[in-house]
């Protein structure tokens, strides 16, 4: 199997520097509207090169096509939600570090909080491996948990490395 980034990696990599920068440069109070706005085209624009890849690598016949997608598209509104999530989580991570009040408490609270977010994502990823699996086959569900499991890294490592060190204070 191709790994997911040997399916266009220029275009893959361009959409995650352009979200995480914009994520990195959103106000912590929240994300504002334009750049809410500006980061929900890049998902499209990255979500139609993972459909691409999930095109390419799980080869799906035209009847488990009408099975799987309707699922991938409620896995994908549930993970977008989770994005957002993420995006704020990040801007006021680094926003926090910007402005010199990251402390002990706002340490705790967000490790608390990162917890929380990937026990989420990871529930995610469990709920719909487990329909796939049930409407297709556990080499479908293994498919798509692995491609999934794939671009998560790609853009954890992607976010990590513009992210500021726990504590450090960011030149501004």
């Amino acid at each position: 199997m191709k790994p997911f980034l040997s399916i266009r990696p220029n275009r893959v990599v361009a959409l995650l520097a352009m979200a995480v920068t914009l994520a990195l440069a959103a106000p912590a109070a929240g994300v504002d509207d334009n750049i809410y706005n500006y980061l929900q085209l890049l998902r499209s624009d990255f979500n139609s090169a993972k459909v691409e890849a999930v095109n390419g690598i799980m080869k799906l016949s035209a009847e488990d096509a009408k099975k799987f997608w309707p699922i991938y598209r409620e896995y994908e509104n549930e993970l977008g939600k989770q994005a957002i999530n993420r995006a704020e989580f990040i801007a006021e991570f680094v926003q926090s570090h910007k402005d010199g009040s990251f402390d002990e408490a706002k340490a705790k609270d967000m490790a608390k909080r990162w917890f929380k977010g990937q026990r989420a994502r990871l529930d995610l990823l469990e709920k719909y491996h487990g329909r796939i699996e049930k409407s297709l086959s556990a080499v479908k569900a293994g498919q798509f948990l692995q491609i999934e499991n794939q671009i998560g890294i790609f853009i954890d490592m992607t976010i990590a490395a513009e992210m500021p060190r726990v504590g450090e204070s960011v030149k501004k």
